[in-house]
């Protein structure tokens, strides 16, 4: 059997199957529905490695700030960030606002309509040009994300679905009439039914044609992923303290985390380098003398490929300012209420970690 093809009545049948089990069965998720294509990119951007439970909870509050495209790209960097912020993976809010102000400078100041012009906006990868084009201008292309990925290789028991594999075969089973929902059928069918553990074969509207649920390989497709362990990092932090407020500095554009707000840091061997290295920072970035370093709680956050410890340590000076950064990369900050910046989770913790300490210190 042709692992990315079926016949043409079975092509048939399972694209009626499927669309009827999503028009009974879909979600009643705010996006759905949306006909204004700037809504439906933005739920797909925040959809991209995120829960839709999470995206629930930032996508109304996203929109009340961003409007629109014109909105978005006006704004600066820093806000669009703290909007973001506890979404992760800050790189699609840059990309997102970076495509406003490309879409700002086109002739007609909306988004194209295209998957091939949609490809060409930062950070708009197969699947979310492919989402897109699909849902808000009926384009008759795939959208191929990781459920896409499981229910084709289950549907055709494809024990290795590579990218070139799983991409033509979404493209030979996009329905040309209702394009748009039936890449969100796919992606509702692998995230409510062909789970990645114990699908719920029983409840699938295409178990019929379904070749890995015949042969009884269901769960051991597609083979799990070799992954590599997250690469331990440690980094000593530098909390200066001044009056109430506290230092942050701006991490480089690029990178991870790029562009938020953050404590100086600096990556150490052990946990025991890590107050030299510190007052190291203090000396570097301050120019000043103190007493001892008051210890905070150590923090550890897991990225993607990354597994942070951090070791903050508190210092007390009695001046604010910096002599190591030019002032749009420094912030002094209310440890109250540090408004205006975006702080990645970690950091936002080791905020509240110092203010908990010197509140508990005065008392």
């Amino acid at each position: 059997m042709n692992r990315n093809a079926l016949p043409l009545e079975a092509k048939i049948s399972v694209r009626r199957a499927l669309l009827a089990h999503y028009d009974a069965h879909k979600r009643d998720l705010p996006w759905r529905g949306e006909s204004d294509p700037y809504r439906i990119l933005v739920s797909e951007v925040m959809l991209q490695q995120t829960r839709v439970e999470t995206v629930l909870s930032y996508y109304g509050a996203w929109l009340g700030r961003f409007p629109d495209l014109e909105t978005l790209a006006a704004a600066d960097e820093d806000e669009v960030l703290q909007a973001w912020e506890g979404l992760g993976y800050y790189r699609r809010a840059r990309n997102l606002h970076r495509t406003a102000q490309v879409v700002r400078e086109r002739p007609a100041r909306t988004l194209p309509s295209t998957y091939a012009e949609l490809r060409e906006l930062p950070g708009l990868g197969e699947y979310t040009a492919g989402a897109v084009a699909s849902i808000a201008f009926g384009e008759t292309v795939a959208a191929p994300d990781g459920n896409v990925r499981r229910v084709l290789a289950r549907l055709f028991d494809e024990p290795d679905p590579k990218p070139a594999w799983t991409r033509a075969t979404a493209s030979g089973l996009v329905d040309p009439a209702r394009p748009g929902d039936w890449n969100q059928a796919l992606m509702e069918l692998g995230a409510t039914v062909c789970t990645p553990r114990s699908p719920r074969c029983g409840g699938c509207p295409v178990v019929p044609w379904c070749a890995s649920h015949a042969g009884g390989t269901q769960e051991d497709r597609p083979a799990p992923a070799r992954r590599s362990a997250p690469r331990r990092v440690l980094f000593a932090l530098a909390v200066l303290h001044c009056a109430g407020r506290v230092l942050l500095v701006r991490r480089p554009p690029e990178g991870l985390l790029g562009g938020m707000w953050a404590f100086p840091e600096a990556e150490v061997a052990d946990a025991a380098a890590s107050e030299s290295a510190a007052r190291a920072m203090l000396l570097t970035t301050h120019r000043a003398l103190c007493d001892a370093p008051e210890r905070l709680s150590t923090r550890e956050h897991r990225f993607t490929h990354l597994h942070a410890t951090y070791y903050p340590y508190l210092f007390h000076v009695e001046v604010e300012g910096s002599l190591a950064f030019d002032a749009d990369e420094l912030a002094w900050v209310d440890l109250a209420t540090p408004g205006g910046v975006a702080l990645p989770v970690a950091q936002r913790r080791i905020l509240e970690s110092a203010r908990e300490h010197l509140v508990g210190s005065a008392v």
